[in-house]
């Protein structure tokens, strides 16, 4: 089960991520990003969930999710992978021969400050790479790209407003690389499903997922490759 299936609680933001299995790609063209889209969509308007940011990625995909009601998130991320792994096994013609996620979904809660805008800068910068996009604005399976291109709304998600402000300088900030102790902790928080906020809201909000583990010490962190935003 992910790690914050047993209690969703409707209005807490989630970060949550899948990986291809063994790393592998998820996404070798276009169509494969373009179906992905479409599916999240579909599975919105099945399971409406806000979203607030999203980055696709080769092998493995960011979204930043605001459930409404209680259990939404799972209910939510179950569709959503069922049917995008049946709609990628039909595509690619390869039914039947494997799994397309190293497993389940890993997420994480945000507290709605700016803990929450730190999130989604590393979210939406996250294609900025050498070997990908200079400017995170340009690359076209992300959030940033969908909410500076409006028009562009064809089997795509519908992208919901924050529950803060965007800044008016919001792709200067996304393009500004994050520090190395907020890459790191948005990191952290990736591989253990902690909560990602002020140690006061992380300390309560442990305390009512029951993810008080998350901050129990276990040896140097996994490194988190192909998440770089540096």
């Amino acid at each position: 089960m992910p790690r914050t299936a047993r209690q969703t609680p409707g209005g807490m933001i989630f970060h949550v991520i899948n990986r291809g299995n063994g790393r592998d790609p998820i996404f070798a063209d276009d169509a494969d990003y373009a179906v992905f889209e479409k599916v999240l969509a579909e599975t919105q308007a099945e399971v409406f969930v806000r979203v607030l940011s999203y980055c696709l990625m080769p092998n493995h995909w960011h979204l930043v999710l605001w459930p409404l009601k209680d259990g939404d998130l799972a209910r939510f991320m179950q569709r959503l992978t069922t049917t995008h792994v049946r709609r990628w096994h039909l595509h690619h013609d390869s039914v039947g021969t494997g799994h397309l996620y190293q497993g389940t979904y890993k997420s994480f809660p945000i507290e709605e400050d700016e803990h929450l805008y730190t999130v989604l800068r590393y979210v939406e910068r996250n294609a900025v790479r050498p070997t990908m996009v200079e400017r995170a604005e340009d690359w076209t399976w992300n959030s940033l790209w969908r909410w500076l291109h409006p028009t562009e709304h064809q089997e795509k998600p519908i992208l919901c407003p924050w529950p803060i402000p965007r800044p008016k300088d919001w792709v200067t900030r996304v393009n500004r690389a994050l520090t190395k102790k907020d890459r790191e902790a948005v990191q952290t928080s990736v591989v253990r499903g902690r909560p990602f906020g002020s140690e006061s809201w992380q300390e309560a909000t442990a305390k009512q997922l029951g993810l008080e583990s998350t901050f129990r010490s276990r040896g140097r962190p996994k490194k988190v490759l192909d998440d770089s935003n540096s």
